[in-house]
């Protein structure tokens, strides 16, 4: 088998376009498998920094078919502008890059309610990027979304959304008490972009099943980090998909049986972005120095990451919904400038001690116990041999593979490609 599963295990913004875009030359397919435009997924190269948010990272190599799977929600709008931004950069699209034709698309209600109830008192504020992720999730649950596949029949395309916009207008109306509406003109432009995808609609399912049966090598890419799975993190401050290995699965078509090798991206650190529960968060000087060293601002977003120490109670709990055979350990460089780093390896909850992460935080009251370790106080970027690393940061390494139990696989030393270690 030859599927290779590479996911955020933590709260996202784990570095996982790095690692992606470093191992890609292994692959002839690149799959992502969930979320929207809400992820972003930056890649140093040559000193030239590429975001992507869509598109999967393997469309900065020209041999690899890229695929936005049937679990991913498409702005239309981001999408195109994220094609015009890789040309820019004399990346070829065209050819490259397949879209689910079960793929639900973002529609511009959905992004003005989204935004509308983020600033609404009645409900619980969660920090979303307001780009309609969850209102689009939404819909489709209710079976009332539109799918890539719509854009093949532009008429009925557009019947569909005018039925849509005209219930949703109500909504904004009487429940939001909102000004804006959606026009006929924010329906023409909104089709009018739907066309331009209509070159890369496809099944996917067919196309990613018969290229394993045909000994094809496939990675599947996943957004955010699984402590904001809508079943398995933090909920409500959680994303409205699965970023966990069964996302994987029902986000692209390809059956669990197919998948041999599951990578968990994990900084040295941990950061968290928005509202929702982080016990190790440091609100003091420590992440200050990890927000700067770090630069922890969020690449879709803009918006600063709250950092703290690395969580292997967390980490440890995601290892096992997912399944993760090996983890890849970026930012590492990041702690460089510490005399000592602590690791969180034990909580106690309302009092009692516990060794399992709990997702529903809201209530309860949990003290972190912390192990802590010698720095090494070296300039880590530049390094890609394990053996060059200081004493300190071998140990460092050693005590998370120990404590979890799986071996850290990869291991970053600067945002640059170049700067990884292969064990």
């Amino acid at each position: 088998m030859s599927t290779t599963l590479i996911l955020g295990a933590q709260w996202g913004d784990e570095g996982k376009g790095k690692i992606v875009d470093l191992l890609c030359s292994d692959f002839d397919i690149v799959a992502r498998f969930q979320g929207g435009a809400n992820a972003g997924h930056t890649i140093v190269c040559g000193g030239k920094k590429i975001i992507l948010h869509l598109i999967p990272s393997g469309i900065l190599h020209d041999t690899i078919q890229c695929i936005i799977g049937n679990g991913v929600v498409i702005d239309p709008f981001a999408l195109l502008d994220e094609m015009e931004m890789l040309q820019r950069h004399n990346i070829e699209v065209a050819g490259k890059l397949m879209i689910s034709e079960n793929a639900h698309l973002i529609l511009p209600y959905h992004q003005i309610i989204d935004n509308e109830r983020e600033a609404s008192k009645q409900y619980t504020t969660i920090g979303t990027t307001g780009r309609g992720i969850g209102p689009a999730y939404t819909d489709k649950i209710a079976r009332i979304g539109i799918k890539a596949a719509d854009i093949y029949n532009e008429q009925k395309l557009r019947e569909k959304i005018i039925a849509q916009a005209d219930e949703k207008n109500k909504l904004l109306k009487f429940i939001h008490n909102s000004p804006k509406a959606i026009t006929s003109d924010t329906v023409d432009i909104f089709v009018a972009a739907c066309q331009k995808l209509l070159p890369y609609i496809t099944d996917t399912t067919y196309y990613l099943n018969n290229a394993i049966a045909a000994g094809k090598r496939v990675m599947l890419e996943g957004a955010q980090g699984s402590l904001l799975d809508i079943d398995f993190g933090t909920y409500p401050f959680v994303t409205s998909s699965n970023p966990t290995a069964g996302g994987a699965c029902t986000g692209t078509g390809i059956p669990p049986n197919k998948i041999s090798r599951i990578i968990g991206i994990t900084k040295a650190y941990c950061t968290r972005v928005g509202n929702g529960p982080f016990p190790t968060e440091q609100a003091n000087n420590v992440g200050d120095i990890m927000s700067q060293k770090g630069h922890e601002f969020g690449s879709t977003t803009g918006r600063a990451r709250r950092c703290g120490w690395l969580d292997l109670v967390a980490l440890k709990y995601s290892a096992m919904i997912n399944g993760i055979t090996e983890i890849a350990l970026t930012k590492l460089d990041v702690l460089d400038e510490f005399d000592e780093i602590r690791v969180a390896t034990k909580y106690i909850v309302d009092g009692n001690q516990a060794d399992k992460f709990p997702t529903y935080m809201d209530e309860r009251h949990i003290e972190v116990e912390y192990t802590t370790l010698n720095g090494w106080k070296t300039a880590l970027n530049g390094i890609n041999n394990f053996n060059a690393l200081p004493l300190q940061t071998k140990e460092y390494i050693g005590f998370i593979e120990n404590f979890m139990g799986i071996g850290v696989s990869m291991i970053s030393t600067s945002p640059e490609r170049n700067d990884t270690i292969i064990r």
